[in-house]
């Protein structure tokens, strides 16, 4: 989801208090005092407040395979990332984790909130069904799903073509756990090594949109035709609260070449306390 909204060039703001939707889940958002839970209800009402459209360039038969993708990430290849991060890799998953506080209780909070999410997690995916194979079958599944992964993006830039489409969001959401948080599993000796092209799709989207995110022991070698831009210096942005992508990237098209603040649309209507009148937006479209 923050993927997303950083494609799409919405300012947000991150709260980390651990509080779930009315429906029990995460991601939620708030805007104007309405909240809206669930990424692809998310995006539907983001593309209806704001005029945002990462799939304007995709026709029906590239928005119905966008679809099948999206379904095949989000309900079949998340599980077995979830059992690999939580059940089979639990060890290096409670050494990675971060809980505020600290103290002499901090490992031992650490041990008993890995496990307690352990046993929701298989609870979870023996409901879903996935979580009844053995663990062998779990990752011939995943392996299955980061191949179609692989060869549907092929040597293209991104997952449909050129241009980036929501799927893109979806896609880095999952692949970046294999590349970044499973040190010395499967699917990232898998993504690191066979399917080669994964981890410098992976790599392509977090230098364009976590310019933030960028250590300098990172000694990675998943270059792309843009690995001219590879040596230069990535400046952190001072508050990780709030980020807009506005005024750290050109933009790639004409589409958003009007200027605005951060936190503002292009008529200069703020997106967070005020909502953005869709005649403007209208206007402007036809104006292109």
């Amino acid at each position: 989801m923050e993927t997303y909204l950083r494609m799409a060039d919405l300012p947000y703001q991150n709260y980390f208090g651990g509080k779930l939707s009315a429906q029990g889940k995460m991601p939620w958002i708030e805007y104007n005092h309405e909240k809206v839970s669930g990424t692809e209800f998310i995006i539907d009402f983001l593309e209806e407040k704001l005029g945002v459209n990462l799939n304007k360039n995709l026709g029906p038969h590239e928005r119905a395979i966008s679809r099948a993708v999206t379904k095949m990430v989000e309900e079949h290849f998340y599980w077995t990332l979830a059992y690999c991060q939580w059940v089979d890799n639990l060890n290096e998953t409670r050494k990675m984790l971060s809980l505020s506080g600290g103290g002499p209780f901090s490992n031992l909070l650490r041990w008993v909130v890995c496990h307690i999410t352990k046993g929701i997690v298989k609870r979870e995916m023996h409901g879903h069904g996935i979580g009844r194979f053995s663990e062998e079958e779990i990752y011939m599944l995943m392996e299955k799903d980061m191949r179609s992964l692989a060869g549907l993006l092929g040597d293209k830039k991104y997952i449909m073509g050129p241009k980036l489409s929501t799927l893109d969001a979806t896609v880095f959401g999952h692949l970046a756990q294999a590349m970044w948080t499973l040190p010395g599993t499967r699917p990232e000796r898998l993504i690191k090594g066979e399917l080669i092209n994964l981890a410098m799709y992976c790599e392509r989207i977090r230098r364009k949109f976590w310019p933030e995110w960028h250590h300098e022991d990172d000694n990675t070698i998943y270059e792309s035709e843009e690995s001219s831009d590879g040596s230069k210096t990535h400046t952190p942005l001072l508050d990780f609260s709030f980020y807009s992508r506005t005024e750290t990237f050109e933009d790639e098209g004409a589409e958003n070449s009007f200027s605005r603040t951060p936190d503002t649309d292009f008529t200069g209507h703020s997106l967070f306390d005020s909502d953005v009148d869709m005649d403007d937006y209208t206007d402007h479209e036809q104006c292109k």
